[in-house]
């Protein structure tokens, strides 16, 4: 049984830990409020969705621990962006339920109320403010009052200083940072968008296709910076780049047609005849 608690305001909840849950192995405590007892950040069950009458999502079950850094493959239309647009509160279940923690009911929670809890997602393409430096993008992306009289008087702390300078060391961008986010070629925007999520300090990262479009060594960078990130953050990252994916998965969801077709190590969904069947190819 659970008890349903807003963003703003959380209660104990009674546990029914789930075998899916347990399997994970993950028992990390997070803090800012967020109740993870059983070690797990994201819990989906028998999530559907349908558009049309089109399933995109089909009694889908996921369960990602906490600091875990989960890989998310499947051919195209196997419902990875609806996935991700059900996590953010984008898109509603026609069944299933969501939760982030214990207590947080994501089927209940709008996309703002969704982000302040501590989700951050990444598109493919970079959203970045190009006519604004590389400061100035992580300075708006503070977790701070937005409204334009906060905005007008707002001054930056030590400690905000601080976190910007760990920010741009953390994305290697020191050495740009009065650059305008215009002028940064494509390896370096995704970075800077990165770097706007961790300045709200997420406990869940969502990333679609993070190297698309990357030379051989932002790729090379951005496995080392995920892995790092991991821990310290959840990370979902849905790529296609299968190098990539070997480079920082410990663990492979595979998708297909709305439902987990496969999970475990990248070896043990590469050997899975359902998924050469489907998605590698032979």
């Amino acid at each position: 049984m659970r008890v349903t608690a807003t963003a703003e305001f959380m209660l104990e909840p009674i546990f029914d830990a789930g075998a899916g849950r347990d399997a994970i192995g993950l028992g990390q405590a997070v803090g800012k409020g967020l109740n993870t007892r059983h070690g797990t950040l994201l819990t989906l069950e028998d999530i559907s969705v349908s558009f049309d009458g089109f399933k995109a999502l089909n009694d889908l079950n996921l369960y990602i621990g906490v600091g875990e850094l989960r890989c998310i493959i499947g051919p195209n239309g196997a419902g990875k962006t609806t996935l991700m647009d059900v996590i953010t509160g984008k898109t509603r279940p026609s069944h299933g339920t969501a939760w982030f923690g214990e207590t947080l009911d994501l089927a209940t929670m709008s996309e703002v109320q969704i982000a302040q809890a501590g989700i951050g997602r990444k598109f493919q393409k970079p959203t970045v403010f190009e006519a604004l430096s590389v400061f100035e993008n992580l300075e708006l992306a503070q977790k701070t009052d937005k409204s334009v009289w906060a905005s007008l008087r707002a001054r930056l702390s030590g400690e905000q200083k601080d976190l910007i300078d760990e920010v741009l060391d953390t994305i290697r961008l020191t050495k740009s940072v009065h650059r305008p986010a215009g002028l940064l070629s494509h390896g370096q925007k995704q970075f800077l968008e990165i770097g706007m999520l961790l300045m709200q300090d997420p406990q869940l990262l969502l990333l679609d296709e993070p190297v698309a479009g990357m030379t051989d060594a932002e790729t090379e960078f951005t496995a080392e910076l995920f892995k790092r990130l991991a821990g310290k953050h959840s990370l979902m990252v849905v790529e296609h780049d299968m190098g990539f994916v070997g480079s920082i998965a410990d663990h492979v969801t595979v998708l297909h047609q709305g439902s987990v077709l496969a999970e475990g190590s990248l070896e043990q969904v590469q050997a899975d005849e359902r998924v050469i069947e489907v998605y590698l190819g032979r």
